[in-house]
């Protein structure tokens, strides 16, 4: 198993974001997990890139227990993250964004050209902007290029939270056609996403969370055609 999450419980102060979480991500799958604002969703995807402190539980990635490992060291490991809000560097150029997702990578000299190559066959426009800086570009393409940088750690697990946020519906299923050739391409991924419609199709196994717990689990398939989740999640009639 790439991923375990066993028991976790994360805090904001005194109130729990997180209670008893546990679900693991199979090396080569997609896994995603839906549910409304405030469920827990981005609060589990900062603790599992190291940015949110753990109260009780473990997250073990390689057989190995991170659960107190730095943010930095969990990138050096394989686990890299496209944020919600994207988090570009507004400053700085399309290309210098990507450098940057390669900086803690020891032979990111040696490998940059094939990097490049992998990220702009994915994202051609990307290509088109490299000296543009990234704050002038459109919500579509800055989310692209947030996918990029992620992807140029060499991720064994690339985290997605929220791709979608924001965007026009064409652009909705343009970067999840190549969220789905990501994982062609061989990356693992686990998926936050409100579009729970998209993330189900795309998901091999999804679980739902409502005030930081789980309470439904199942395939991506199997909640996807459930007439309660449809009615919750996906319109009732999708």
């Amino acid at each position: 198993m790439l991923l375990e999450v066993e028991g976790l419980c994360v805090n904001y102060g005194r109130i729990e974001a997180i209670r008893d979480l546990s679900f693991a991500v199979p090396e080569g799958s997609v896994v995603t997990l839906i549910g409304a604002n405030g469920a827990g969703k981005t609060t589990t995807m900062k603790t599992l890139s190291g940015l949110r402190p753990v109260r009780a539980g473990r997250v073990v990635f390689e057989g190995k227990d991170i659960t107190s490992m730095p943010a930095h060291e969990r990138v050096e490991l394989g686990i890299t993250q496209s944020p919600e809000g994207r988090g570009i560097f507004p400053g700085m150029s399309v290309l210098e964004n990507l450098e940057m997702g390669a900086y803690t990578r020891k032979d990111r000299k040696a490998t940059a050209k094939a990097d490049l190559e992998r990220i702009f066959g994915l994202f051609p426009r990307l290509q088109e902007r490299t000296t543009q800086p990234a704050g002038t570009m459109s919500g579509g393409e800055q989310q692209m290029l947030a996918i990029g940088r992620a992807l140029m750690g060499r991720p064994k697990l690339l985290l997605l939270d929220e791709p979608s946020m924001g965007l026009a519906p064409k652009l909705i299923a343009q970067i999840f056609a190549i969220i789905g050739e990501i994982h062609q391409q061989g990356t693992t991924i686990l998926l936050v996403e409100q579009n729970a419609m998209q993330a189900l199709r795309a998901a091999d196994q999804a679980y739902v969370l409502e005030t930081g717990e789980i309470v439904r689990q199942g395939t991506g398939e199997e909640l996807g055609n459930d007439e309660s989740i449809r009615a919750a999640y996906l319109g009732g009639d999708v």
